[in-house]
């Protein structure tokens, strides 16, 4: 049999790293979630990674360090909510109907993650910042899409565009506990979120109503698998 290839070595190697670190990141949002960050330790990370605690330290510090890594990526997610992918970017409707349903979908997946962040956040500085800097950054973006609309005269928002931006964030926030406890209330919820956000946007939708029946995030990656 062949030796392998250095580089085929490495790359290998490259996805098992890849592999055993994913497990150690969702293993330790699972325990934050549950125990909250005080009360997690890191044999309650390795153990429901399946992974020894030397492990551990190949890829983290501490439990400080993976709950860094862990804000880090939710802040990534959210942001991604906001890109509007696969739809056309001047149709202000299906821009709408796409980022309400990831960021709603987003925020209902990590609620207990950030109500652990939030509360981390009160007695640390950086995580204070990091958090802080997210909502300003997903805020300021928002902003900057209603003010495009209002450019191209395809808005006429009820508010000014911070106002209208705030407000919008602040409805999607709000329903996605329920979103999360009660999975079932989705396509309702979000029917109703949409049709707000357009109002306070200013836009008509010329539909009798938005997308309903869109996918969750945990079906839409299903159908792309499968695609």
């Amino acid at each position: 049999m062949p030796a392998a290839q250095p580089w085929s070595a490495r790359v290998d190697h490259d996805r098992l790293d890849s592999h055993t670190r994913a497990l150690l990141l969702d293993a330790a949002k699972l325990a934050f979630e549950t125990l909250g960050f005080a009360r997690t330790t890191v044999d309650d990370i390795t153990r429901r990674a399946g992974v020894s605690r030397a492990t551990f330290y190949v890829y983290f510090a501490s439990k400080a360090d993976v709950f860094g890594v862990l804000a880090e990526r939710l802040r990534d997610s959210l942001l991604r909510a906001q890109e509007a992918h696969g739809v056309d970017l001047t149709d202000p409707v299906a821009v709408a109907e796409t980022t309400v349903a990831e960021f709603l979908d987003v925020y209902a997946e990590n609620l207990a993650f950030i109500t652990v962040l939030e509360h981390q956040a009160l007695s640390d500085e950086h995580l204070r910042t990091t958090w802080h800097d997210v909502r300003e950054r997903l805020l300021k973006r928002a902003t900057r899409f209603v003010e495009r609309l209002v450019q191209q005269g395809r808005a006429h928002p009820a508010a000014p565009t911070d106002i209208v931006a705030t407000a919008a964030s602040g409805m999607i926030t709000r329903f996605a506990p329920t979103v999360a406890t009660e999975p079932g209330e989705r396509p309702r919820i979000l029917r109703h979120l949409v049709v707000l956000y357009l109002q306070l946007l200013g836009v008509e939708s010329g539909r009798e109503q938005p997308h309903e029946h869109a996918p969750a995030r945990g079906d839409r990656d299903n159908t792309e698998e499968q695609s």
